[in-house]
């Protein structure tokens, strides 16, 4: 079973290079989920405080780890998928 499996564990995409554009698609990425966790989280505001509050839409510590972990899924995603058209 295994066997059958390890060319396909082989196989990866292609990586990219950081630059400046793999870093301009992953702060978007950020804000974009940022500014949708601000108007869907019903207590954004709950838990730990972060020093200064009101540069992240008055959300609390979880609600911005929520929306960051969730804005680099999708960075990853849109990073990968601009690689593979050769946009970045």
């Amino acid at each position: 079973m295994v066997r059958m499996l390890s060319p396909l564990l082989a196989m990866a995409p292609a990586t990219v290079s950081w630059s400046p554009k793999v870093a301009v698609v992953m702060i978007v990425c950020n804000v974009i989920a940022i500014v949708v966790g601000k108007a869907t989280i019903k207590h954004p505001n709950e838990g730990a405080k972060l020093p200064n509050a009101a540069f992240f839409g008055g959300m609390g510590h979880a609600a911005l780890l929520g929306t960051t972990s969730l804005g680099h899924i999708i960075g990853i995603g849109a990073i990968q998928g601009m690689a593979a058209r050769g946009m970045l």
